[in-house]
């Protein structure tokens, strides 16, 4: 394996095991995963779960500290969640009338956890 493509292995273990705790954290609220990396034609979205009466749309960013993590998370990423969300959105019974909210979920090189619920200023 090259340089490059170990430290992509990495990046991507990394990332599942923050989307991991993620998802354990939104269990201990009483949220359910019904899809993890779902990819529309849009983009991909992290973690989509149901619970209290409503879709959320989660993005996980890892980092070593909640700062950096937070500082990764970019407007064109947001467009093509938002865009995904949408797609998806479609399937369910109410359509875009679905009740949802966007968080982003910080994740530092401790393993702790932050959820910032409707983190995009939507829902």
């Amino acid at each position: 394996m090259t340089g490059r493509s170990e430290r992509g292995a990495a990046a991507h273990q990394a990332g599942a095991a923050a989307e991991g705790i993620a998802a354990r954290a939104y269990d201990e609220q009483g949220y359910v995963v019904a899809e993890y990396r779902w990819r529309g034609r849009g983009g991909e979205i992290d973690l989509i779960l149901r619970g209290h009466g409503l879709v959320v749309f989660a993005e996980v960013k890892q980092s070593a500290t909640f700062d950096a993590a937070a500082a990764s998370l970019g407007a064109a990423q947001i467009g093509r969640i938002m865009t995904a969300a949408a797609e998806f959105l479609e399937g369910e019974p109410g359509g875009s009338l679905t009740e949802c909210r966007f968080d982003a979920v910080l994740v530092d090189g401790t393993g702790a956890v932050q959820i910032l619920e409707n983190a995009f200023g939507q829902g």
